[in-house]
């Protein structure tokens, strides 16, 4: 969100440089312009994005920073002219603050792939954005680990009243992320009763997936390193598939109708897209640097696609937290303190954070 560099009043947990070693960081917010909403931060989930952004792997190098794009909070005041919220909702910010708003693809509520889109942080805020803006023009965004936020209402999203706020963020990053090529390959498809879903890693993003895959109506598989998770898997009603195991990817011949790839480091995709129908599609959603091997031959013969899918935009995210808070749908998670969360910070980094989702409360950042 918008920061004003030499500002006052908001603390966080920032990163300094590439040791990612969260600390407290004090910096200042705009204050609420005529259509802003200004947020009380209760909760802000840990992503693996947040790593990726802050440890060096995605190129960035904008210190300090706070990262967090899984905010859920309380507003405390509105601008003149914001009509759909009011001092006291329950609300959640989650990857994106701005864009253009004008151009087609705005238009067409897919402002996440909008060239001026302005991420929750690591963008430098756009100018033209109104007078209270101006201070925090050029400088980057920071995120939800920190105590407040004020934002434009059209990035503000209602927490349905069935929802907890403790997991309410968890949903606008991870929740999204799978919920969107699901909507697009499946409910909007006519919805999931007979097709076949395979779910590529198991961790958040995976887990989420299957509890969505399964909600639509689908029959699920996980796709994993190993069988050390089948037990997990099934308690979701899902299937196992070991990827390593030749002779069952073989026998999972054009068996699945979307595969969701939601694995960050770099693997073979190839024998992975053998296992798709004819006319199936395989998703990339992990954010892997290295480009893939893939035969055309194997996409040819299988007329096969291969896409990519980052977040949704504004309207299928509310649509994704309603469907959510109707069937149920709960991330694994655990809360924790602010001191406690650059150790698991450094935990993300080394791989041996477990799946539940950290979710840190923000209230605690008064102790540090």
């Amino acid at each position: 969100m918008a920061t004003i560099k030499d500002g006052k009043g908001t603390i966080a947990l920032a990163a300094f440089d590439t040791s990612c070693e969260l600390k407290r960081m004090e910096f200042g917010r705009p204050e609420v312009g005529p259509n802003d909403v200004a947020i009380d931060i209760q909760y802000c989930g840990m992503c693996h994005s947040d790593v990726h952004a802050c440890n060096g792997d995605w190129g960035f190098d904008k210190f300090p920073i706070a990262p967090g794009h899984e905010i859920a909070g309380i507003v405390k005041a509105v601008g003149a002219d914001v009509k759909d919220f009011k001092v006291g909702d329950r609300v959640g910010v989650g990857c994106m603050v701005e864009s253009c708003r004008a151009c087609d693809l705005c238009k067409d509520g897919l402002e996440n792939h909008c060239p001026d889109m302005a991420q929750t942080y690591s963008s430098d805020f756009p100018a033209g954005k109104g007078a209270n803006y101006e201070k925090a023009v050029g400088h980057h965004t920071n995120g939800g680990y920190s105590s407040d936020i004020t934002v434009s209402e059209h990035f503000v999203f209602h927490v349905p009243k069935s929802m907890d706020m403790k997991y309410a963020g968890i949903l606008l990053c991870a929740g999204i992320t799978m919920f969107s090529p699901l909507n697009r390959h499946i409910l909007q498809n006519g919805g999931g009763k007979g097709e076949q879903v395979g779910i590529v890693g198991f961790g958040g993003l995976g887990q989420m997936g299957v509890k969505l895959a399964k909600a639509m109506g689908c029959d699920v598989t996980v796709i994993s390193r190993n069988n050390k998770k089948a037990a997990a898997a099934k308690s979701l009603g899902a299937k196992l598939l070991v990827h390593a195991d030749e002779e069952a990817i073989k026998a999972a011949y054009r068996t699945f109708d979307v595969i969701l790839d939601t694995v960050s480091a770099v693997h073979p995709v190839g024998p992975l897209a053998n296992t798709l129908k004819v006319g199936g599609t395989m998703v990339l959603i992990g954010g892997v640097a290295k480009p893939f091997e893939i035969s055309a031959f194997q996409m040819l013969f299988g007329r096969q696609r291969l896409e990519g899918s980052l977040i949704g935009g504004v309207p299928e995210t509310q649509q994704m937290l309603d469907f959510c808070a109707e069937h149920k749908i709960v991330p694994e998670y655990k809360v924790i303190h602010a001191k406690d969360a650059s150790a698991h910070f450094q935990d993300m980094i080394a791989g041996n954070a477990d799946a539940q989702r950290a979710v840190i409360d923000m209230s605690t950042l008064a102790e540090l």
